[in-house]
């Protein structure tokens, strides 16, 4: 069984920075892309990064230049580094991965359980 356990939400004053972490836990084969999508009140789920294996990552418009999506292959895990967060940035951030379990010949969307950040004075 495969889950995705996240953490590193919280409160941040504008203009500061917090870091999201991801890891993919149980028996997987593969996994393909790792990203960060988030969902703010009232309006729909967006992609904010994702980085598929062996590729250069992709950002939304709007966080290009401040957040940065990294992996860490050997353990299974993402990171986002939200840098000069602003207002417009809080939502519940979700961890999405592209995982082929272990025994399976193909893979599925898994999706972790969300971690609200919110930015205000």
């Amino acid at each position: 069984q495969v889950q995705l356990v996240e953490s590193g939400g919280g409160l941040v004053q504008p203009g500061g920075s917090l870091r999201l972490s991801c890891s993919a836990l149980g028996n997987i084969f593969s996994i393909n892309v790792m990203g960060w999508y988030r969902q703010a009140p009232g309006k729909v789920r967006e992609l904010v990064a994702e980085v598929p294996t062996g590729s250069a990552p992709d950002y939304e418009d709007s966080v290009k230049g401040r957040f940065t999506i990294s992996r860490d292959n050997a353990n299974n895990t993402v990171y986002l580094q939200m840098n000069s967060l602003k207002a417009e940035d809080t939502a519940v951030y979700y961890c999405n991965a592209h995982i082929r379990p272990s025994g399976m010949g193909y893979g599925y969307s898994y999706w972790g359980q969300g971690t609200p950040v919110t930015v205000s004075s």
